[in-house]
């Protein structure tokens, strides 16, 4: 019989989809068992617990960062892994959501409603622009191709990979600023590791064109936040959406806050709903009792 502990905000729901599924030689814990082999939930609750969790083996994240598990300090003697696949369709929905707004002007136009003036600037389209993806994963990849369905030209930056059919042009290493160059749009959707904290640094932000338009609803430390909030402010971008900071909640002092042309978004970009994570860790159950590789491994050492 293996033993389950669920550490989440949404524990009864998940205990619920977990019933259901009727997975044999399971059995759910409570919160004081520290007999558990496996392990479901946040990594920021899961972290505090992990040192008297002695017997765990595998532990399966609710999230697609599992940052608070990477620590050097902790414990690495189990099987990580993270939830993948399910939230390119939401981050897709936010992505393109704030790109449709800029280019058809959806701000703009509300604000002359409401002054009661007509208006007939005429709106851009994504049509013909390029967009640059910090990050080409499944969640790189599902940008990707909704940008092909809107004639968009795509360009990633990634530390290694290139395996994604709707990326036009490549990126790596050195080549960040050229990645920058022409970029109408740049999102970050990397993992955040020793290797991409400060990626969108002041000359990352200095290469891009004074109408790129950067969004962010990946991770708050791959952005030097006061180089952005200096070239907004000096209308050297566009404008930027972001949804994560180094941060949370953003402090009512911070310079965001008074930054012209951000819209701030709370960290709801794409939220880890049970009905979609759940089946996840079915899936990856039915492997372990099999004795079979999971799903969606995490490397300790890439740190994702």
């Amino acid at each position: 019989m293996h033993r389950l502990l669920i550490l989440s905000k949404h524990a009864a729901a998940y205990r619920a989809l977990i019933d259901a599924a009727r997975l044999p030689d399971l059995e759910i814990a409570g919160a004081s068992d520290d007999r558990v082999e496996i392990v479901f939930g946040e990594p920021s609750l899961i972290r505090p617990e992990l040192p008297r969790l002695t017997a765990v083996r595998w532990v399966q994240s609710t999230w697609a960062g599992v940052e608070p598990l990477l620590d050097a300090s902790l414990r690495r003697d189990y099987t990580l892994t993270n939830a993948r696949g399910v939230f390119g369709p939401l981050m897709t929905e936010y992505v393109f959501g704030y790109m449709l707004a800029h280019e058809r002007r959806m701000f703009e136009k509300l604000a002359s409603q409401q002054s009661g003036r007509w208006d007939p600037s005429p709106p851009g389209t994504l049509r013909g622009k390029t967009i640059g993806l910090i990050g080409v994963g499944t969640i790189g990849a599902a940008l990707a191709k909704t940008a092909k369905h809107f004639g968009m030209h795509v360009k990633g930056y990634t530390r290694a990979s290139a395996t994604c059919a709707d990326v036009d042009a490549y990126f790596h290493g050195d080549d960040r600023l050229a990645f920058a160059v022409d970029l109408d749009y740049l999102v970050s959707i990397a993992p955040d590791t020793s290797r991409t904290r400060r990626l969108v640094d002041a000359a990352l932000l200095a290469a891009l064109p004074a109408r790129a338009v950067f969004v962010n609803p990946g991770r708050g430390a791959i952005v030097d936040e006061q180089a952005l909030a200096a070239a907004l402010q000096a209308n050297r971008l566009a404008g930027a959406v972001l949804d994560v900071f180094e941060q949370e909640p953003l402090p009512p002092d911070h310079v965001f806050w008074r930054t012209p042309n951000v819209v701030i978004t709370s960290h709801t970009a794409a939220l880890s709903v049970p009905s979609d994570i759940a089946p996840l860790f079915v899936e990856n159950y039915r492997r372990f009792a099999a004795g079979q590789p999971l799903r969606f491994l995490v490397n300790f050492e890439d740190e994702y």
